[in-house]
């Protein structure tokens, strides 16, 4: 039962999230963001930032929600080099701040949607590359690499990371250690799922193989409960 009164806003507020989620998840963050500005301060040029801002929300994906199909590999390194590209070809094209601005975000999203590698912090990157473009103009590597290289080095300390804290990542649906493998749930195909959530017309950040894995758990729960009775 959804609680209610003022404790509601001390529940998680993603499902499955626990305390120790949020601790390993704030470690994570402290190591990754560490450690990834050590590394690109010691690879980029004087003259090239060693992070940039966006990174830190790529950071609260990869190890707060490192499930999500925007936290992964493909949709970090992509959606960001994608997005400061769109960004630096926008500022450069349109002379108007405020429209480069809203131009740059929109086909951030599209590009990045349609390259299957979408990831809400590429927005921030072609956002920051208009922003930074009296800055940056006339030497954009000084943007791109940075923006590049602070997302692999972050992928690869996820990677690493989260071998020790318990999560798989690249993310994989896998069955729960020690507890027997279900099917897809009884009567339902990956099809069915795929047609309800057309009926609910809403984009869920969860992956169809992991709906379909969480459902069929649902199900062993529910049997084990409707025998107890």
């Amino acid at each position: 039962m959804p609680k209610s009164g003022p404790s509601r806003f001390f529940s998680p507020l993603l499902a499955g999230a626990s305390f120790r989620d949020r601790m390993i998840a704030s470690i994570g963050a402290l190591v990754g963001i560490g450690l990834a500005g050590l590394t690109c301060a010691a690879m980029v040029p004087v003259s090239m930032p060693w992070i940039i801002a966006p990174i830190g929300a790529s950071a609260v994906l990869l190890f707060a929600v490192p499930s999500s199909p925007l936290a992964q590999p493909w949709s970090i390194a992509g959606g960001n080099a994608a997005s400061a590209l769109i960004g630096v070809c926008v500022a450069q094209a349109v002379g108007s701040p405020a429209l480069a601005a809203a131009l740059a975000v929109s086909a951030a999203i599209l590009v990045m949607s349609l390259l299957r590698c979408l990831h809400p912090p590429g927005g921030a990157v072609a956002l920051s590359a208009v922003l930074g473009w009296p800055d940056i103009a006339g030497h954009a590597s000084e943007f791109l690499v940075p923006v590049l290289l602070n997302s692999l080095v972050l992928i690869g300390i996820g990677a690493v990371f989260h071998r020790f804290s318990g999560h798989s990542y690249p993310h994989r649906a896998r069955p729960v250690e020690g507890k027997p493998p279900t099917d897809e749930p009884a009567g339902l195909l990956v099809e069915d799922i795929d047609s309800a959530l057309a009926d609910l017309g809403e984009t869920f950040d969860i992956g169809r193989e992991d709906l379909v894995l969480l459902l069929a758990r649902a199900e062993v729960h529910a049997a084990a409960r409707a025998e107890r009775r």
